[in-house]
């Protein structure tokens, strides 16, 4: 009887978080677990960016921000739904939320939110102080996986007063071995950091 009852209890728990998640309004920062049955290959962390949009490859750039779990997995669906014989199986929950806000000390702040993506140990948003470099920041943010294509990193810059968005390419292979001769790129407020994964052969 008390095992049937612990067991009922367990569910209810489980029950409670998935009703949780599934009422959650996602934000940017968040890191989303993304998960295609059919093709385990689309498997990914997704960071959703500062426009409320997450990457997928073969869907393009999906909007989720303000979305719940179940919306942003229709979308998901519904894009990559061209590519096989039938709608594919996609199951999305939240890998991690970002920072909540802490509240204005009415001064200038002394640090700000940036993000990475990509082929990173830990994607996601994170807080720095201010000055601090791009070098540092990837020193300091986890390290690249074993497949990600050090030569293209890149920068995306969004300039807050027109909405265009500048990207910059940053070779940190050549950062390595000492051979390239660029200053250091002091991150901005809300850049964003891609570090795709290497093509075949590179």
């Amino acid at each position: 009887m008390a095992r049937i009852l612990f067991s009922a209890l367990i569910m209810i728990a489980f029950g409670s978080i998935a009703s949780a998640q599934g009422l959650y309004k996602i934000q940017p920062g968040d890191v989303l677990r993304i998960e295609v049955l059919e093709d385990q290959s689309l498997n990914r962390n997704a960071l959703v960016l500062p426009d409320g949009t997450v990457s997928m490859p073969l869907a393009g750039s999906v909007s989720a921000g303000g979305k719940t779990l179940g919306n942003v997995q229709e979308s998901i669906v519904s894009g990559l739904s061209s590519n096989f014989a039938s709608p594919p199986s996609v199951f999305v929950t939240i890998q991690s939320l970002s920072g909540a806000p802490k509240a204005s000390s009415g001064g200038r702040s002394s640090s700000f939110d940036v993000y990475i993506m990509g082929a990173v140990n830990k994607p996601g948003q994170s807080k720095i102080k201010s000055g601090t470099t791009m070098l540092q920041f990837l020193a300091s943010s986890g390290g690249f996986t074993k497949f990600a294509a050090k030569k293209r990193v890149q920068l995306r810059r969004t300039d807050r007063k027109t909405g265009k968005t500048t990207v910059y390419g940053f070779n940190y292979k050549a950062i390595e071995n000492g051979s390239s001769s660029a200053g250091p790129i002091v991150l901005q407020k809300g850049d964003v950091i891609v570090v795709p994964e290497r093509r075949l052969f590179e």
